[in-house]
């Protein structure tokens, strides 16, 4: 079978959708990616890439088109235009490619507007269309920007409606966003809904370099003392509610306990996150890492005590499984969640660590001391739990056996 992806991030970009592509390769599976020219999440163009260099290459066997986007830059109006401009050039490329793929493939991380040129090169060539849902419209878009505008809302609202309406298979990554759309509240519900046979629970997974590892070489940028560590990874974003930790880190120190915080990526947050910091006079309990290859990350947590996710407060989130979840339990590390909802339900059942209502830093405080305060076997305990639940909920194999299954039978349904 021969899979179009469309993704407006792909490689050199870091996300899970690359080693998808790469499995499927492995599985016999011929795989072409359309996807933008990479600018995430610095906002500008990678070196080596541009409107007019290295348009397409061949990574692991897959097959990549960067089609001509506006960058993300540093401002919303910016980050407006990188999303039009790919569903323009995703068009245009779709009208003109001699690309003949038997199925077509949707990793939707927001925007969920890339998912436009995908639907029509599908109606085009008259074949099937999945989509992966990461983040929901227009939900998102009402709590990353602010705009409640019910007629802009009402359009995304219709826009969302006809892609899925349009998609035969709707993965998503969490129970709670399969009961979300299948019982979607949407302004054109009565006439166009979403078939409950559609939507199927697919949760993300840890590539396999996410596993415990030994304490061999510490990286060179890690602090090299005995302090209790937390470290985070990933993007540094409004989302992930980081704002806490200063305020968590200022009642620590008032309390003289001894802990620093290892902050591992880049994103929006960052440079409002160093002003929270200073402000609150902690800097010197914090170490901000920068972005890492993802390779790298287990080298980083194996020094780490305990490892954090946060969300911001906003309900939205109670529905989401962030992807760093599995790659912390693959690990073995025992977690800190500021979340609700999904995270708190695996976290609790794992029985892998502490898990705090969003926004409470106070309690946050606390689940600090408790945690430090358990010895290294109780904390290795916690890994254990977090590395077996991974295995048997989140094992890469038996999640792409499920899913080569659910494509072959509605092939199989639409042949019919």
């Amino acid at each position: 079978m021969h899979l179009l992806v469309v993704s407006q991030c792909y490689y050199p970009e870091r996300f899970r959708i690359n080693d998808i592509c790469k499995e499927w390769v492995l599985r016999g599976y011929k795989v072409t990616v359309m996807t933008g020219i990479p600018n995430y999440p610095e906002g500008r163009f990678y070196a080596g890439y541009g409107w007019f260099k290295k348009r397409s290459e061949i990574v692991d066997g897959v097959k990549i088109y960067h089609i001509p986007i506006i960058s993300r830059g540093s401002s919303s109006f910016r980050l407006i235009l990188n999303y039009i401009s790919f569903v323009i050039s995703g068009f245009i490329w779709k009208s003109f490619t001699r690309v003949k793929p038997d199925r077509v493939f949707v990793f939707e991380t927001s925007p969920m507007t890339q998912a436009l040129p995908a639907v029509w090169f599908a109606h085009k060539r008259k074949i099937p269309c999945d989509i992966y849902v990461q983040d929901l419209w227009p939900e998102n878009v009402e709590f990353a920007t602010g705009i409640h505008n019910k007629f802009l809302i009402r359009f995304i609202d219709f826009m969302v409606d006809y892609i899925y309406r349009n998609c035969c298979n709707i993965f998503v990554t969490s129970e709670s966003f399969k009961k979300h759309l299948e019982t979607r509240n949407s302004t054109w519900r009565m006439i166009h809904g979403v078939k409950k046979s559609k939507v199927i629970y697919w949760p993300q997974y840890a590539e396999e370099f996410y596993k415990p590892c030994l304490k061999e070489q510490k990286p060179q940028d890690m602090p090299d003392n005995e302090i209790f560590k937390i470290v985070f990874t990933g993007n540094v974003g409004y989302a992930q509610g980081l704002d806490i930790l200063p305020k968590v880190a200022a009642l620590l120190k008032e309390e003289k306990e001894k802990c620093e915080f290892i902050i591992i990526g880049i994103g929006r947050y960052m440079e409002s996150f160093k002003k929270d910091i200073e402000a609150a006079g902690v800097a010197d309990m914090f170490h901000l890492l920068g972005r890492k290859m993802p390779e790298e990350i287990p080298n980083y947590l194996v020094w780490c005590d305990v490892a954090f996710i946060s969300f911001a407060e906003n309900d939205i989130f109670k529905m989401t499984i962030p992807a760093k979840l599995q790659s912390y339990m693959a690990c073995g590390m025992p977690i800190l969640a500021v979340a609700g909802g999904e995270t708190k339900k695996i976290v609790e059942s794992a029985g892998c660590g502490r898990v705090v209502c969003a926004g409470d830093f106070r309690e946050v405080c606390a689940s600090v001391k408790i945690l430090k305060s358990c010895s290294e076997e109780e904390r290795k305990e916690m890994g254990i739990k977090a590395q077996a639940y991974a295995d048997a909920h989140f094992n890469k194999q038996k999640l792409f056996e499920i899913m080569e299954r659910i494509i072959r039978d509605s092939n199989e349904d639409i042949s019919d």
